[in-house]
């Protein structure tokens, strides 16, 4: 077994180094993401986090998600966070036909973090040589939860041409998908399917690939969907296995507060449940990459058992 499977066991140093500045052909800007990886170790797994949209000006960049990108990197995973063309720290005025959430470049983003992973790690002292590329693995909140689930394999119908949209990528093993939106047609709401026309046809039909979803039972979203807060796991239910919903009990879309530390946006604010969603990730991702690691058994069972359990996981 690897060094970074070891250096899973307990929290380690970590560096982060930001921007690594990627120039893609095309872009309206330079591909701006952060670099967060453990000091020590090899053969380290990645995680590619894709940042959601909020009131806040910043936490929709690569400088948001601490929470998260703190505990995955101090526990074994290379975690790497681009900027997407809809954050507010852009100030882009857009006319590309995916604005203003971007939700075709949003997923080029990725890939082209895949593409070009040589010039990541030279840009990042110590790193060269420490990736290991064979476990690639994605995350994303809210509409970072959209990019990631078409990277994992939804799809959907562009409403500027009809055309169904796959962008699936075989290089992502496996993924974690938090307060992600659900299924369109009459799910979303009258403002939603103006102006944000692209949410009406996802399907999650062909998103084969392993991933973990996380929902809120409290995480109405009424300015996306009439559904309720079950809306959110559609990911899980409509998608073919194998896949997991952990749903927390208690959570608004904030999911305790994973998209920075003490924000004002976060409405769930909720210290335990954030270490939740951070443990439990964690261990889902190392058995997901890792075949014959029991992390994510344990961590179920530790969910399971406990006085006051914070949520519950369903497995298919």
């Amino acid at each position: 077994m690897n060094d970074s499977t070891h250096a899973a066991d307990a929290a380690t140093p970590v560096l982060s180094v930001r921007p690594v500045v990627l120039p893609v052909p095309g872009r309206a800007v330079d591909l701006e993401v952060r670099v967060s990886a453990p000091v020590t170790g090899t053969g380290l797994p990645v995680i590619l986090l894709s940042h959601g949209q909020g009131h806040s000006h910043h936490l929709s960049s690569l400088d948001g998600y601490a929470p998260l990108v703190d505990h995955w990197a101090a526990h074994g995973f290379v975690v790497i966070q681009p900027t997407h063309l809809s954050s507010a720290t852009l100030r882009l005025n857009s006319d590309a036909p995916d604005a203003p959430l971007h939700w075709r470049s949003r997923v080029l983003d990725v890939k082209a973090v895949l593409d070009r992973f040589d010039e990541i790690e030279a840009a990042v002292p110590q790193l060269s040589g420490r990736l290991d590329r064979t476990k690639v693995t994605v995350a994303g909140h809210s509409m970072g939860g959209h990019t990631a689930s078409m990277l994992l394999g939804s799809r959907l119908t562009d409403p500027d041409d009809g055309a169904v949209i796959d962008l699936a990528d075989s290089r992502i093993k496996a993924g974690v998908l938090l307060a992600a939106p659900g299924r369109g047609g009459q799910a979303v709401t009258e403002f939603v399917a103006e102006h944000y026309s692209f949410f009406l046809g996802s399907d999650f039909a062909e998103m084969t690939t392993p991933a973990l979803v996380v929902a809120g039972d409290a995480d109405a979203s009424e300015h996306l969907t009439v559904r309720g807060p079950e809306w959110h796991a559609d990911p899980y239910f409509l998608a073919p296995g194998p896949k997991s919903l952990l749903t927390l009990f208690g959570a608004g879309h904030g999911l305790g507060g994973v998209s920075g530390y003490d924000v004002a946006e976060t409405t769930d604010e909720n210290p335990e449940r954030v270490e939740a969603v951070r443990r439990l990730t964690t261990a889902y991702l190392r058995s997901a990459l890792h075949p014959g690691d029991s992390s994510w058994q344990e961590a179920c069972a530790e969910l399971a058992t406990a006085p006051n359990p914070l949520g519950r996981v369903e497995t298919k």
